[in-house]
């Protein structure tokens, strides 16, 4: 039998990267101790990824969330995130989504978790010494770099290490570790800065955060890849001689990566890829940054984490929903999407219009967690806020999910998404430095969140009901019909 396929069979499906050699490898028999038996479990790996999350952009999210990154003057935070979602959006497609499958979760992870750690001390470096800015712009495009191998291998871990009856509870249980990181973070700083009045967190905050994102960063030796993980695993391994870093290879992977990146149902689903960072820009520094004091900053980001902990575990239960089919599961994720879009963007132009009345005025950053009903409502809706991005990231990583359980198709496809993620996001980052009105900024918020759920209509509803090629255990209907796609 030929080793390698020709290059058109190999491409012939888009769902498929990695043809040359066979796809599924037997699944390693792992007989030995309790760790190690513990340590190759799907599930294991699912919460371990999530704890390196909650050491990594936890810790990260809860400084941004902050507003201007504990900084008084959030203009040099602004473009240090351009430059973070700029170099992520260019290296997670063209590099890390196309080399996955040679580089494998570890040492991807390696790569790029310390990153994390660097753009801290940076921050604490802007606040010691005059004209810090530039190190803190540089460090933020390396932690891009550093941020695009983490969240190829993240995601591919999450999406492809379960099936359609526990991926809704494994992006859950990911989304509540990962944002108990921020949260921690934000009420640790809420502590720290609670009598400060100088609008910039103290060193101490900044020093935590270090060691923190470092103990997180060295965890990822422990992380294996599919060909690794126990039985108890059913989806597909990437065959060891698939990984060799040869031509024909490289040039099979690079035909089927074209094919996957162009494939019609993928291409819908990218506006909302692109719209998942777009919004933080404006919600963390306008909504949170200029309207409360920096204690209530501290205190709202750790609000608004729980709220993506809630939100998150919320939508992957009902994405797991035991009844349901994959098609209607994806119908029902989009409508909650689209019904809660409008009526918490709907709460927040209120809010946008009472605000630009307070800025004509000259008041920002000046309420107060104790100040009653006047802390209240701006305090909910930066909750809901919270809420709604879990809603949707959670919707993104399922559908990912729904549509491939090759870990090289599911890079390719998290590739694209954390591709575009930050494209989206250094957009509005930029516009958030340039001090666009917040109200313009709103309104862009709004109008792509709406307009990007409705091009993603045509491939919701086309998701396959049922289909042996992504569940291995699944192979025929509830009837105990064929399958039909």
């Amino acid at each position: 039998m030929a080793i390698f396929k020709s290059v058109e069979e190999n491409v012939s499906s888009p769902d498929r990267v990695d043809d040359t050699l066979p796809d599924v490898a037997p699944p390693p028999l792992h007989r030995g101790n309790v760790f190690t038996r513990i340590h190759r479990d799907p599930w294991f790996q699912i919460v371990l990824i999530s704890f390196i999350a909650f050491c990594n952009p936890g810790m990260y999210n809860a400084l941004t969330g902050m507003g201007g990154s504990g900084q008084v003057d959030s203009t040099v935070s602004a473009n240090a995130n351009v430059a973070t979602h700029a170099a992520t959006a260019g290296a997670a497609l063209v590099v890390v989504g196309t080399l996955y499958k040679y580089l494998g979760p570890r040492l991807s992870l390696l790569i790029g978790g310390w990153t994390y750690a660097l753009y801290a001390g940076a921050l604490l470096n802007s606040i010691r010494v005059k004209d810090g800015g530039p190190f803190v712009i540089a460090s933020g495009a390396l932690l891009g770099l550093g941020a695009a191998f983490f969240w190829v291998a993240q995601g591919t871990i999450m999406v492809t290490y379960t099936n359609d009856q526990t991926r809704g509870r494994a992006i859950g249980v990911f989304w509540v570790i990962f944002n108990l990181g921020a949260t921690i973070g934000s009420l640790a700083s809420f502590g720290l800065n609670y009598h400060s009045t100088s609008g910039t967190v103290t060193d101490s905050t900044y020093i935590a955060y270090m060691v923190i994102m470092l103990f997180g960063w060295s965890l990822s030796i422990f992380v294996c890849s599919t060909e690794g993980l126990s039985e108890k695993y059913h989806g597909h391994r990437i065959a060891p001689g698939s990984k060799s870093f040869n031509f024909a290879n490289l040039r099979a992977t690079v035909i089927q990566v074209l094919r996957i990146i162009f494939d019609w149902r993928n291409l819908c689903l990218y506006p909302m890829f692109y719209n998942a960072n777009v919004f933080y820009s404006y919600q963390q520094n306008d909504v949170n940054g200029l309207t409360f004091n920096l204690r209530t900053r501290s205190l709202n980001g750790a609000l608004y984490w729980i709220a993506q902990m809630v939100g998150g575990l919320l939508m992957g239960l009902i994405l797991d929903l035991p009844n349901l089919n994959r098609r209607t599961r994806a119908i029902t994720g989009w409508a909650i999407l689209f019904v809660t879009g409008m009526v918490i963007w709907g709460g927040g132009y209120r809010f946008q219009v009472w605000d630009d009345k307070r800025l004509a005025l000259g008041l920002k950053q000046d309420i107060d967690y104790k100040d009653g009903s006047i802390f209240l409502g701006p305090m909910f809706l930066y909750f809901f806020y919270g809420a709604y991005d879990s809603f949707w990231q959670a919707f993104c990583y399922w559908i990912m999910g729904a549509r491939s359980r090759d870990p090289v198709v599911n890079a390719v496809v998290v590739g694209a998404y954390s591709a575009l993620k930050p494209a989206g996001g250094a957009m509005a980052w930029r516009i958030n430095a340039e001090k666009i009105n917040p109200m313009t900024q709103f309104a862009m918020n709004w109008g792509l969140s709406i307009g990007s759920l409705l091009v993603a209509v045509p491939t919701v509803i086309t998701i396959r009901k049922f289909d042996k090629d992504l569940d291995d255990d699944t192979s025929v209907d509830q009837a105990g019909e064929p399958e039909k796609n």
